[in-house]
């Protein structure tokens, strides 16, 4: 018989004590292993645990799957291509699931037919304590916890709107829940869309495939909600505190955001010439007086990466 889910974990390179955490955490799920399979996609990793690993952390019914590809746009594709049930929760490889996640997504989704993505609270585990100034940008991080009552979309033009909108209670990458039309949506606007914004390619912090997976259902007619009950742990090691890497993210993700938002008549700015982004970069470094602290220069190439965006709509 199929599964009743499948989760998929992408992973490239991981690091083995937060992948084996990620796993024991499938393991203690309350849902029978007989109802859902477990998918690791392998993309282009050059470490890779050894079986050994695999046979000491993993379900015993854990497929691992290569996906040459390298990229996070690439490994999903692998992993609903291998998925054999009709629902599907996404996992990194450094997210630690409630025991009754799975169980809880099937409840939730038997409920509510018309919600075809769906997530909840992730909260941190920080291997080091975080500075006071890192506090804001922890959403980046894709940390979240929106209330204890769950939050439903009301279509992508919601009601009494002009326009498209992205509904910022949408589920992150971690933990997504999927239904396979959802997914199957989403495929389909890969495949008519081969300029799309590129997603997480090893060292290259470009983002927005979790927005895309959401907004093209929502372009379907599928709704999305978030359920306080789906609960999930991210773990963060120290170096995703750095300064530089949190600049980094920032402009990487606010470009892409742009770029997805306009991909589906969404985004609420408009184009700007490219000629313009380095007048614009330098006003925004002194209205942002970079030189006074840390936080400051990373707000400043989330503006640089917001400029970049929007200069490539034209």
């Amino acid at each position: 018989m199929n599964p009743l889910v499948s989760v998929i974990i992408p992973t490239h390179n991981p690091h083995p004590e937060r992948l084996s955490r990620t796993l024991c955490s499938l393991l203690r799920q309350t849902l029978p292993l007989s109802a859902w399979e477990l998918l690791l996609i392998d993309n282009a990793s050059t470490r890779l645990p050894a079986p050994a690993f695999f046979s000491r952390f993993g379900p015993s019914h854990l497929r691992i799957v290569s996906e040459p590809t390298l990229g996070l746009t690439s490994a999903r594709r692998r992993g609903f291509a291998e998925a054999r049930a009709a629902f599907a929760v996404l996992v990194d490889d450094d997210n630690v699931l409630a025991p009754d996640y799975l169980a809880r997504a099937l409840d939730l989704l038997a409920a509510h037919p018309r919600v075809g993505t769906l997530g909840g609270p992730v909260r941190p585990e920080f291997a080091a304590t975080p500075p006071a100034w890192s506090h804001e940008f922890h959403g980046l991080l894709a940390l979240r916890d929106l209330g204890s009552s769950p939050i439903f979309s009301q279509g992508l033009r919601p009601p009494g709107s002009s326009a498209n909108t992205y509904p910022l209670h949408a589920p992150v990458g971690a933990g997504m829940v999927l239904r396979r039309e959802a997914w199957l949506a989403w495929l389909t606007g890969l495949d008519r869309r081969p300029d799309a914004p590129s997603d997480r390619r090893g060292a290259d912090l470009s983002s927005g495939g979790d927005n895309d997976l959401v907004l093209a259902a929502l372009s379907a007619g599928w709704e999305t909600a978030y359920f306080p009950e789906l609960e999930l742990t991210h773990l963060i090691p120290a170096s995703r505190l750095d300064p530089a890497y949190l600049a980094r993210l920032n402009r990487s993700i606010q470009r892409s955001w742009v770029q997805v938002l306009a991909r589906y008549q969404a985004c609420p700015w408009s184009a700007i010439p490219r000629w313009s982004v380095p007048l614009r970069a330098a006003r925004s470094w002194l209205r942002h007086r970079v030189w006074q602290s840390i936080a400051a220069r990373i707000r400043w190439q989330g503006a640089l990466g917001h400029f970049e965006g929007l200069a490539r709509l034209r």
